[in-house]
């Protein structure tokens, strides 16, 4: 039996890159699940997850009316973990504070398994103390923080907030599953 997980896409130019990680997760035999943000969308569209992934996109919290309980539970419930990349700075402070205003910051409620994030960002955004103590309350708690590395942004500046590379991210999947197993 594959094994099933959820990825969180949200608003960043580097979710392109998380197009490419889903890609091989599929390849390798993963059942792949995305659920993207509002903001997603404005970077990559539904359309290119649904095709790599073969399944349905969730994007709302209502919009799902074959899951009675509503996606939030049950994606949550069918689902070994979440890997959220990219991970904004507003996600992780939904996350890291409890906010549930989205089907993916409600998701991030629900779930059971481990969470790994792939905060994606702008140099002077990652060096915040409050985005710092946010990275730190979710690590406390438990999520697996993936990079970011350093290298060139989309803001035309080098430094650190590079959302890790697709390899990257299948490899902490892959090494996560390896822990729930």
């Amino acid at each position: 039996m594959a094994h099933e997980i959820l990825i969180g896409v949200t608003g960043g130019v580097s979710a392109y890159k998380t197009a490419a990680a889903v890609s091989r997760l599929v390849q390798d035999g993963l059942g792949v699940t995305v659920v993207m943000t509002r903001a997603a969308r404005e970077f990559v569209g539904p359309a290119t997850f649904r095709a790599l992934t073969g399944r349905k996109v969730y994007c709302e919290v209502f919009d799902a009316d074959e899951m009675p309980l509503g996606p939030h539970i049950e994606l949550a419930r069918r689902a070994e973990l979440l890997c959220v990349a990219p991970a904004t700075a507003d996600y992780l402070a939904k996350a890291a504070s409890g906010l549930a205003d989205d089907l993916l910051s409600t998701l991030t409620l629900s779930l059971t398994g481990p969470l790994l994030v792939a905060p994606a960002m702008n140099t002077e955004m990652w060096a915040k103390p409050a985005v710092q103590r946010n990275v730190a309350t979710l690590q406390g708690d438990g999520a697996v923080v993936i990079g970011p590395g350093s290298g060139w942004l989309s803001c035309r500046d080098q430094g650190a907030g590079r959302m890790a590379e697709p390899d990257e991210i299948v490899s902490a999947v892959k090494a996560a599953l390896k822990t729930t197993a």
